[in-house]
């Protein structure tokens, strides 16, 4: 495969793991438990869908390569679990919005650090749509300014720069065995839940929305973000992943009524106007170049 080929494969791969995270908040809404439960089994059925995904996949040779994870990969993993927790934590002591807000910076904070890891310079255009797309992020859920604490805000910051690891370590070291590493952080996740899960054995249909929960929104968000990440720069990584903001509204609008309001609405056509025309303007760049 070619590299333009690769290229278009990992923005595809990206964008659908963005419309995959964004089904979180239908999922919250769907299974009435508290969220440390949530993350728990969702961290466990995470991690069975990959098992899963490994087998057909691969075979019995996907479970040896386990063993070739590696430095790399075990970062990988240990670098996406911390993310999880400082999320977690971070939306029990900061506002919704804050988080938000913070974590729309991720393209910047990538392109930051991919150029100093990588020496990978971000285009101009890629930086100037990432700045419309986190101007979205800021209307649609506000800014913020009250009800948030400084501890809630460092906390997503730091899990906005483990973010940015991630899509650096995903860049930088191809050869990790990308669906291993995705199924080691699930298990990472689950774990650190544990102690903090307050339904240890949900019901029988609460099982059964779980099981959808860590597959659909964990398993094969996680996984397509993984392969994808590795084909193409950081910085457009977290600009195609900011469309899991105004995507999350619409799928709780569609299933539980819930009309968007004015800003929502406006803040998500700001973030899709930001990917369509970083989309368009690569596409015909990379078009000429050729």
């Amino acid at each position: 495969m070619n590299g333009a080929a690769q290229y278009r494969l990992g923005l595809v791969l990206v964008t659908a793991s963005a419309l995959a995270w964004s089904s979180a908040g239908y999922f919250t809404r769907l299974v009435p438990l508290d969220n440390w439960t949530l993350l728990f089994w969702r961290g466990v059925f995470a991690a069975i869908g990959m098992l899963a995904f490994i087998l057909v996949l691969q075979g019995k040779a996907g479970l040896r390569s386990f063993a070739a994870l590696g430095v790399p990969g075990w970062l990988y993993a240990i670098v996406s679990g911390l993310g999880m927790i400082f999320f977690i934590t971070s939306l029990t002591l900061t506002t919704v919005a804050h988080v938000s807000i913070i974590y729309g910076t991720v393209p910047f904070v990538a392109a930051a650090v991919s150029w100093l890891a990588l020496r990978e310079k971000p285009s101009a255009t890629a930086l100037l749509c990432s700045l419309l797309a986190l101007l979205g992020v800021v209307v649609t859920v506000g800014f913020g300014l009250a009800g948030g604490s400084l501890l809630g805000d460092l906390l997503a910051f730091a899990m906005t720069l483990l973010m940015a690891g991630m899509m650096v370590i995903a860049r930088r070291y191809q050869s990790i065995p990308t669906l291993q590493a995705a199924g080691l952080s699930a298990v990472l996740s689950a774990l650190a839940c544990l102690p903090l899960v307050g339904t240890l054995m949900p019901s029988g249909g609460e099982f059964v929305q779980l099981a959808l929960f860590g597959l659909v929104n964990s398993a094969i968000g996680l996984a397509l973000f993984t392969l994808g990440a590795r084909l193409i720069p950081a910085v457009e990584t977290g600009l195609i992943g900011s469309l899991e903001v105004p995507l999350a509204p619409i799928w709780v609008w569609l299933a539980f009524g819930e009309t968007a309001d004015r800003n929502t609405i406006l803040g998500g056509a700001l973030v899709f106007v930001a990917v369509l025309t970083h989309l368009g303007l690569g596409a015909r760049s990379r078009a000429l170049a050729n």
